[in-house]
Protein backbone atom coordinates (compact mmCIF):
# COMPACT_ATOMS: atom_id res chain seq x y z
CA UNK A 1 0.00 0.00 0.00
CA UNK A 2 1.10 3.26 -0.80
CA UNK A 3 1.54 4.80 3.00
CA UNK A 4 4.36 7.80 2.54
CA UNK A 5 5.07 10.03 -0.35
CA UNK A 6 7.94 11.76 -1.30
CA UNK A 7 8.51 15.27 -3.07
CA UNK A 8 11.83 15.96 -4.67
CA UNK A 9 12.08 18.15 -7.64
CA UNK A 10 12.49 21.73 -8.97
CA UNK A 11 10.35 24.44 -10.64
CA UNK A 12 12.12 23.38 -13.66
CA UNK A 13 11.15 19.69 -13.72
CA UNK A 14 6.94 20.38 -12.93
CA UNK A 15 7.20 23.43 -15.68
CA UNK A 16 8.94 20.78 -18.26
CA UNK A 17 7.50 17.66 -17.27
CA UNK A 18 3.65 19.09 -16.29
CA UNK A 19 3.74 22.50 -18.33
CA UNK A 20 2.53 24.27 -14.86
CA UNK A 21 4.88 27.53 -14.30
CA UNK A 22 5.19 27.20 -10.33
CA UNK A 23 5.58 30.59 -8.74
CA UNK A 24 7.75 30.81 -5.57
CA UNK A 25 9.49 28.33 -3.56
CA UNK A 26 8.88 24.33 -3.45
CA UNK A 27 8.31 22.75 0.02
CA UNK A 28 10.20 19.49 -0.92
CA UNK A 29 9.78 16.74 1.42
CA UNK A 30 11.52 13.14 1.14
CA UNK A 31 8.87 11.54 3.69
CA UNK A 32 5.00 12.92 3.51
CA UNK A 33 2.80 10.97 5.85
CA UNK A 34 -0.62 11.07 5.65
CA UNK A 35 -2.46 14.31 7.38
CA UNK A 36 0.51 16.46 5.90
CA UNK A 37 0.75 18.78 2.91
CA UNK A 38 1.31 17.70 -0.85
CA UNK A 39 0.91 18.82 -4.29
CA UNK A 40 -1.69 18.29 -6.39
CA UNK A 41 -3.33 19.63 -9.56
CA UNK A 42 -6.97 19.90 -9.10
CA UNK A 43 -9.41 19.74 -11.85
CA UNK A 44 -11.08 23.05 -10.78
CA UNK A 45 -7.45 24.71 -12.02
CA UNK A 46 -5.34 22.33 -14.31
CA UNK A 47 -2.73 25.02 -14.64
CA UNK A 48 -1.29 25.40 -11.50
CA UNK A 49 -0.19 22.83 -8.26
CA UNK A 50 -2.17 23.09 -5.10
CA UNK A 51 -0.55 22.43 -1.51
CA UNK A 52 -3.09 20.38 -0.02
CA UNK A 53 -3.58 17.79 3.25
CA UNK A 54 -3.70 14.03 2.76
CA UNK A 55 -6.67 12.45 3.87
CA UNK A 56 -9.96 13.51 2.44
CA UNK A 57 -12.42 15.05 4.58
CA UNK A 58 -15.63 15.05 3.33
CA UNK A 59 -17.52 18.57 3.17
CA UNK A 60 -20.63 16.89 4.86
CA UNK A 61 -18.15 15.92 8.01
CA UNK A 62 -19.48 17.27 11.71
CA UNK A 63 -15.89 18.00 12.76
CA UNK A 64 -13.32 18.56 9.65
CA UNK A 65 -10.90 16.49 11.66
CA UNK A 66 -8.60 14.96 9.84
CA UNK A 67 -7.77 11.93 11.28
CA UNK A 68 -5.86 9.59 8.41
CA UNK A 69 -8.25 7.43 7.75
CA UNK A 70 -9.44 8.32 4.01
CA UNK A 71 -6.00 8.46 2.68
CA UNK A 72 -6.86 6.13 0.03
CA UNK A 73 -9.83 5.18 -2.10
CA UNK A 74 -10.08 1.79 -3.84
CA UNK A 75 -10.64 2.23 -7.27
CA UNK A 76 -13.06 -1.10 -7.74
CA UNK A 77 -15.58 0.65 -5.53
CA UNK A 78 -14.87 4.40 -5.48
CA UNK A 79 -18.04 4.71 -7.88
CA UNK A 80 -20.39 4.13 -5.36
CA UNK A 81 -18.58 5.06 -1.72
CA UNK A 82 -20.52 7.07 0.49
CA UNK A 83 -17.08 9.54 1.16
CA UNK A 84 -15.95 9.36 -2.53
CA UNK A 85 -19.02 8.71 -5.06
CA UNK A 86 -19.73 13.16 -5.45
CA UNK A 87 -15.13 13.68 -5.64
CA UNK A 88 -14.93 11.17 -8.34
CA UNK A 89 -17.68 12.11 -10.57
CA UNK A 90 -16.67 16.20 -10.20
CA UNK A 91 -13.34 16.77 -7.90
CA UNK A 92 -10.57 14.94 -9.38
CA UNK A 93 -6.79 15.38 -9.25
CA UNK A 94 -3.60 14.17 -9.55
CA UNK A 95 -1.00 13.93 -6.97
CA UNK A 96 2.83 14.67 -7.75
CA UNK A 97 5.42 13.13 -6.59
CA UNK A 98 8.95 11.82 -7.19
CA UNK A 99 8.45 8.48 -5.13
CA UNK A 100 6.33 6.48 -2.96
CA UNK A 101 6.98 4.07 0.02
CA UNK A 102 5.17 0.61 0.61
CA UNK A 103 5.58 -0.48 4.38
CA UNK A 104 5.21 -3.75 5.48
CA UNK A 105 4.15 -3.86 8.94
CA UNK A 106 4.93 -7.34 11.18
CA UNK A 107 5.05 -8.70 14.98
CA UNK A 108 8.02 -9.13 14.60
CA UNK A 109 10.35 -5.89 14.08
CA UNK A 110 13.03 -7.47 12.08
CA UNK A 111 10.28 -8.55 9.74
CA UNK A 112 8.91 -5.11 9.07
CA UNK A 113 10.07 -3.61 5.36
CA UNK A 114 9.62 -0.41 3.82
CA UNK A 115 10.20 0.02 -0.14
CA UNK A 116 10.81 3.02 -1.93
CA UNK A 117 8.81 3.00 -5.76
CA UNK A 118 10.27 4.95 -8.49
CA UNK A 119 10.42 5.79 -12.37
CA UNK A 120 13.75 4.09 -13.60
CA UNK A 121 13.95 7.40 -16.15
CA UNK A 122 13.48 9.66 -13.09
CA UNK A 123 10.15 11.35 -14.38
CA UNK A 124 7.99 12.53 -11.98
CA UNK A 125 5.27 10.45 -11.49
CA UNK A 126 1.16 11.37 -11.01
CA UNK A 127 -0.79 9.49 -8.93
CA UNK A 128 -4.79 9.91 -9.50
CA UNK A 129 -7.16 11.14 -6.88
CA UNK A 130 -9.98 13.01 -5.73
CA UNK A 131 -10.20 15.62 -3.27
CA UNK A 132 -12.95 17.98 -1.26
CA UNK A 133 -13.48 21.35 1.03
CA UNK A 134 -14.50 21.18 3.55
CA UNK A 135 -16.33 24.62 4.67
CA UNK A 136 -17.27 26.35 7.63
CA UNK A 137 -17.63 29.75 8.37
CA UNK A 138 -15.34 31.46 6.89
CA UNK A 139 -12.57 28.83 7.58
CA UNK A 140 -12.00 26.30 4.33
CA UNK A 141 -9.69 23.34 4.36
CA UNK A 142 -9.14 21.48 0.93
CA UNK A 143 -8.00 17.48 1.31
CA UNK A 144 -7.45 14.40 -0.81
CA UNK A 145 -7.22 10.96 -1.40
CA UNK A 146 -5.07 8.68 -3.64
CA UNK A 147 -6.96 6.21 -5.78
CA UNK A 148 -5.26 2.72 -5.66
CA UNK A 149 -5.73 -0.53 -8.19
CA UNK A 150 -6.21 -3.79 -6.93
CA UNK A 151 -3.55 -6.01 -5.45
CA UNK A 152 -0.57 -6.75 -7.58
CA UNK A 153 0.11 -10.15 -7.04
CA UNK A 154 3.71 -10.25 -7.77
CA UNK A 155 4.45 -7.39 -5.53
CA UNK A 156 2.11 -8.26 -2.65
CA UNK A 157 0.76 -4.87 -2.16
CA UNK A 158 -1.95 -2.08 -3.84
CA UNK A 159 0.06 0.00 -5.92
CA UNK A 160 -1.45 3.49 -6.77
CA UNK A 161 -3.38 4.14 -9.84
CA UNK A 162 -0.86 6.58 -11.65
CA UNK A 163 -1.43 8.70 -14.70
CA UNK A 164 1.47 9.07 -16.75
CA UNK A 165 0.09 9.71 -20.44
CA UNK A 166 -0.64 12.95 -21.14
CA UNK A 167 -3.79 13.07 -22.75
CA UNK A 168 -4.63 10.71 -19.97
CA UNK A 169 -3.66 13.02 -17.60
CA UNK A 170 -5.91 15.97 -19.51
CA UNK A 171 -8.85 13.90 -19.42
CA UNK A 172 -8.52 12.84 -16.14
CA UNK A 173 -8.77 16.90 -15.25
CA UNK A 174 -11.18 17.56 -17.48
CA UNK A 175 -15.41 17.52 -17.13
CA UNK A 176 -15.82 14.08 -18.67
CA UNK A 177 -18.95 11.82 -17.94
CA UNK A 178 -18.90 8.33 -15.54
CA UNK A 179 -18.19 5.93 -18.03
CA UNK A 180 -15.32 7.56 -19.40
CA UNK A 181 -14.23 8.40 -15.89
CA UNK A 182 -14.74 4.49 -15.24
CA UNK A 183 -12.51 3.60 -18.40
CA UNK A 184 -9.31 5.61 -16.42
CA UNK A 185 -10.09 3.71 -13.77
CA UNK A 186 -9.75 0.23 -15.46
CA UNK A 187 -7.05 1.35 -17.16
CA UNK A 188 -4.58 -0.97 -18.17
CA UNK A 189 -1.78 1.82 -18.96
CA UNK A 190 1.55 0.00 -18.22
CA UNK A 191 3.55 1.94 -15.91
CA UNK A 192 7.23 0.89 -15.59
CA UNK A 193 8.32 1.40 -11.83
CA UNK A 194 11.59 0.65 -10.07
CA UNK A 195 11.69 -0.43 -6.26
CA UNK A 196 14.17 -0.88 -3.55
CA UNK A 197 14.03 -1.39 -0.09
CA UNK A 198 14.80 1.23 2.28
CA UNK A 199 15.01 2.21 5.75
CA UNK A 200 11.63 1.34 7.52
CA UNK A 201 12.97 2.96 10.86
CA UNK A 202 13.38 6.33 9.83
CA UNK A 203 10.67 6.21 7.56
CA UNK A 204 8.35 5.56 10.50
CA UNK A 205 10.21 8.17 12.90
CA UNK A 206 9.26 10.47 10.53
CA UNK A 207 12.86 11.43 9.32
CA UNK A 208 12.82 13.70 6.49
CA UNK A 209 16.29 12.83 4.55
CA UNK A 210 18.15 12.02 1.68
CA UNK A 211 19.01 9.15 3.20
CA UNK A 212 15.15 7.93 3.26
CA UNK A 213 16.14 7.49 -1.21
CA UNK A 214 19.23 5.40 -0.55
CA UNK A 215 18.85 1.57 -0.95
CA UNK A 216 19.60 -0.68 1.52
CA UNK A 217 20.17 -4.67 1.57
Amino acid sequence: MCSRLSFITTSEKIQKELNIQVEGLLRTSYNISPTQHCYIIKNSIPDQLDYVTWGMIPHWSLTGKNEGKLIHARAENIITSTSFRIPIRQRRCLVVVDSFYDITESNDPKNCKARRFFSPNGELITIAGVWDTWLKDNYELKSFSIITNKEDLSLTTRLPLIIQDSEKRRKWLSDIPIDEIVDLLQSTEIIPLDFHYVSYNELVENTNSFQLHLRID
